[in-house]
């Protein structure tokens, strides 16, 4: 038997303790000497105060200071990003790294777990490059636990990758909203949720789960949607009592649930049970959104997604992604108005990685203002992913995740589809 090397049984112990507090894993490789980023322009997303002109000294894998000069210890590598803004990374609380474009069933049915994992390495890198240095992996659709390999790789050093809350499979019932409901039933297609018809299936389900190494759990609470005479119509799939079941069941051991919900109410059951995030969140009821303003639990819209598919979808499903995307933008503006709180998420996966950025003009869009929207995508998501005092905005202390876009994102928001230099933990991905 071969003796473990004293170091890698530091670096395990730290990457378990980690897990177990609930706090970013370490970054694995961060620069050997400090580093001196300075740039046009620094954005307090606090605060909305852009500093002008701005440095920041990266040691290790945190921020030790910034300002509009900082000291330069001997050895220092200095980075000059010239007419740019420095922002912490984005984050993006709703992603698939398991999907990609083109027809998502058939992915699940022709495609191995082996080959979806290694597309979902590329999918990761592919956002972590697009600036997001931190994301929330919403179900591996039919993958299994397999996003485990992915998030642990990554915080292993193995392989680039923003860092990683992942739920496993999803949850769902027999018939729901993911079962393969339109396959020849005699062929038994395999779901690509994980199955629970009731409370104690879902706290079975969980438990397996968690297991697995799911850091939340996320479940099919509502679908399929359509607009009837300017309303929302959609099924419920558990009841009020079968998600706080769930919740007690993730709060046990510290863990949360979210959900996929668009409309009542299923979503006002959501927000009584207890859980995190309301994702897509297509119409609130007036007591639901009360609810979620006294609970913190927030929604998560992802416009993206149905902008997406309603220009690339056949012509009759366009035109109900198109009337779905109406409603929403509306109802959005009524979130905004009653205080919601509003973490970014893009569900991309349908639609290439990478690119989800876009999901920052949408909001800006349909209501909210350019530091509203950048709020949403860095400090609501790391509050959200369990992370807030670690990431989310450039302070001393925090872990050195730092992009850098050309002009000002206050001014023109699409400057975040242009991330130009990528930092994660103190190592450059992309300058």
């Amino acid at each position: 038997m071969i003796a473990a090397n004293p170091m890698h049984r530091i670096a395990i112990c730290a990457l378990l303790a980690a897990a177990a507090f609930g706090q970013p894993a370490p970054n694995p490789a961060p620069a050997p000497r400090p580093i001196v980023l300075r740039a046009a322009r620094l954005l307090d997303v606090e605060t909305g105060r852009t500093l002008a002109p701005a440095e920041v000294l990266v040691e290790g894998e945190s921020i030790a200071a910034l300002g509009t000069s900082v000291a330069h210890p001997a050895g220092a590598e200095v980075i000059d990003l010239g007419d740019r803004t420095l922002l912490p990374g984005l984050i993006d609380a709703h992603v698939h790294l398991f999907l990609h474009p083109g027809a998502e069933d058939l992915q699940t049915v022709e495609e191995s777990v082996p080959q979806r994992t290694i597309t979902a390495t590329l999918a990761a890198r592919a956002d972590l490059l697009a600036g997001f240095t931190a994301e929330r992996d919403m179900g591996t659709e039919g993958a299994g636990s397999a996003d485990t390999a992915v998030r642990n790789a990554i915080d292993q050093g193995l392989i680039p990758g923003p860092r990683l809350r992942i739920s496993g499979n999803a949850v769902d019932i027999l018939g729901g909203h993911e079962d393969a409901n339109h396959f020849n039933p005699a062929q038994h297609v395999l779901s690509n949720a994980t199955r629970a018809n009731n409370a104690a299936e879902l706290v079975a389900v969980i438990r397996e789960e968690l297991k697995e190494g799911a850091d939340f759990i996320k479940v099919y609470e509502t679908g399929p949607d359509s607009v009837v005479d300017g309303r929302l119509a959609t099924n419920y799939q558990y009841t009020e009592a079968e998600l706080a079941a769930a919740v007690a069941e993730t709060a046990r051991v510290g863990r949360h649930v979210a959900v996929h919900a668009t409309g009542e109410p299923g979503t006002l059951w959501a927000a009584r049970a207890g859980v995190a995030s309301i994702d897509h969140a297509l119409q609130l009821s007036a007591e639901t959104m009360r609810i979620m303003r006294e609970k913190q639990i927030f929604a998560v819209p992802t416009f993206t997604i149905y902008e997406y598919f309603a220009d690339h979808d056949p012509p009759a499903e366009a035109a109900a992604e198109r009337a779905l995307n109406r409603l929403h933008a509306a109802e959005f503006r009524k979130q905004l108005a009653a205080g919601v709180a509003i973490a970014v998420g893009s569900d991309v996966g349908p639609f290439p990685h990478g690119t989800q950025a876009a999901e920052f003009a949408w909001l800006v869009k349909y209501g909210m203002t350019p530091l509203g929207a950048i709020q949403a995508g860095t400090l609501n998501g790391a509050k959200l992913l369990g992370w807030q005092g670690r990431i989310g905005a450039l302070k001393p202390g925090y872990f050195a995740d730092v992009i850098a876009v050309p002009g000002d994102p206050l001014a023109d928001i699409t400057a975040l589809q242009k991330v130009q230099f990528v930092m994660k933990g103190g190592v450059v991905y992309k300058r």
